[in-house]
């Protein structure tokens, strides 16, 4: 049953969408506002079908909250053991998922505990087509999520920050830190990460293992949820092998109908597994100097330009390409996701405008979470909320438009030198690993929350643009460093997928 709205809680309505009620209008509205608000109670009470997924593979336990000894990376908010086809390209394999892909019968928290005891209803599309290629789900990966900065190098956070296995040193970077940790150590062969702004990419490049952002849209987004602006959301395998990213692509890949992401340029599926091993001769590899800070990433510089040799050397066309707009799309890229995150919260998640399933009990969770309880979400979090609506408020919408519109510029920028090379190849982090820091007492960890932005943001200078720009990238470790682990960044053309994995191989088993 609703509550009825009281002629203060009309006016105050009112008074935020910019309307200045009369006693005599809200006398006449409050009784239509109370018969829609019944209908709509109504409605909600009636059994209707709502077309919610089938869940494939059905025969699953509820899984654990793992222990410490169980966990010794940090890397599972909750484990399970969901077994699926008898056969497939992923038979034999174990897959886990970040916390903000749903399982069907396991919790889903996206990092806060706010949202405990949501269980998830259905299997988002990428775990069933996991399942259906012969995986073993065994979990769901840790992130910083709602709360906190943690894997970052942030003072707050709920649950556990992961624990980077190459080095408890360095940051496991994020977010998708729990899938990049529990991967470097050998406890899953692939793991589905999410991927905003570089949150695949980065802790890849962090823990020294493979991470693919695919093509916008190429791999379905359905049944997973991150709260920022849809048009930047990416879902991509991580493994300890280019060979493993290939067959955790080409299992889950292509058009399903339930993403308004997916456009009508996605292929039903993908075939790149057999590509892998081809090689690069003939190649063009497009060394891109705006990727490079020479000036705090020389020794990172150094490694990729030595796996760029081994490029050459293995029979690749090698050249420095130049595009200045790979610096000037931080600002539109930045603005995007600082005002879509506005629009998101405002208007509500999964609501994409596209006729496909949208999880009423997810919607209402977490809308009652940012309504009840944004206090208790991370200071990055209001923090982003509360540029986005003054920057809403004070210019009206037309910063997120024009965030949209030029992206097209930038699209084409990176596009024409795609015309003349097969991959443009950088650092995927241009400086090195951070070493991890905590701050002592809960004021200091709040403005270590804060102050770690403006550290991150060179981290992920390489990454960003290619969340704007939708083009498929992947990073891949190419040697040690002081601190660390050097990963090259590889760029295509949107669906070349392929000709990123077979550099990435080559990359891979040439690496010192």
């Amino acid at each position: 049953m609703f509550g009825l709205p009281t002629e203060e809680q009309i006016r105050d309505v009112g008074r935020g969408l910019g309307l200045h009620l009369t006693p005599g209008d809200l006398e006449l509205f409050g009784e239509l506002i109370t018969e829609q608000l019944a209908d709509a109670d109504d409605f909600l009470n009636e059994r209707l079908d709502e077309g919610m997924p089938e869940v494939l593979y059905p025969r699953r336990a509820p899984g654990w909250r793992p222990t410490v000894e169980e966990d010794p990376y940090n890397a599972w908010i909750w484990r399970s053991e969901i077994a699926g086809s008898d056969d497939g390209l992923l038979k034999g394999k174990t897959v886990s998922v970040k916390d903000h892909i749903a399982v069907a019968g396991l919790p889903i928290s996206w990092g806060s505990r706010v949202f405990d005891g949501l269980v998830a209803p259905y299997d988002a599309t990428v775990v069933s087509r996991a399942l259906a290629a012969g995986a073993t789900v065994i979990g769901k990966n840790t992130h910083h999520g709602f709360s906190g900065l943690k894997s970052m190098g942030g003072g707050l956070g709920d649950y556990w920050s992961a624990i980077n296995p190459r080095s408890p040193e360095l940051q496991t970077g994020g977010s998708s830190s729990g899938p990049a940790a529990a991967v470097a150590a050998g406890e899953v062969d692939i793991a589905y990460g999410g991927d905003q702004g570089g949150s695949i990419r980065h802790p890849a490049a962090y823990c020294g293992v493979v991470g693919l952002k695919p093509t916008y849209g190429l791999v379905s987004h359905a049944g997973a949820f991150y709260g920022g602006e849809p048009t930047i959301d990416h879902i991509g395998p991580m493994a300890r092998t280019v060979q493993d990213v290939a067959l955790g692509l080409e299992a889950v890949a292509g058009y399903d109908g339930q993403d308004s992401r997916q456009g009508r340029d996605v292929p039903d599926g993908v075939d790149v597994v057999r590509h892998v091993d081809t090689g690069v001769r003939g190649t063009r590899v497009g060394i891109l100097r705006e990727g490079f800070d020479d000036e705090h990433g020389t020794e990172i510089s150094k490694s990729i330009r030595a796996a760029v040799e081994a490029l050459e050397r293995a029979g690749a066309e090698v050249s420095e390409v130049s595009i200045p707009e790979h610096i000037s799309v931080l600002r539109p890229a930045s603005l995007l996701q600082l005002s879509g995150m506005r629009a998101v919260r405002n208007g509500g998640p999964f609501i994409l405008g596209r006729d496909a399933f949208v999880p009423t009990s997810f919607v209402a969770a977490v809308n009652r979470a940012w309504a009840d309880h944004a206090d208790e979400m991370g200071a990055f979090l209001r923090l982003t909320w509360l540029c986005g609506e003054f920057t809403h408020q004070r210019f009206s919408g037309a910063v997120l438009a024009k965030a949209h519109n030029v992206r097209r510029h930038f699209v084409r920028a990176y596009d024409s030198a795609l015309r003349d090379v097969d991959v443009l190849v950088m650092p995927t982090c241009p400086v090195p690993t951070p070493r991890v820091s905590a701050p002592q007492g809960h004021d200091a960890a709040r403005r270590r929350e804060l102050d770690v932005l403006a550290e991150v943001f060179p981290t992920y200078r390489n990454l960003q643009p290619f969340n704007y720009t939708g083009h498929p990238a992947i990073a891949v470790p190419c040697g040690e460093v002081v601190e660390g682990i050097a990963s090259m960044q590889i760029v295509g053309r949107p669906f070349g997928e392929a000709d990123l994995l077979r550099v990435a191989k080559v990359v891979e088993d040439t690496a010192v």
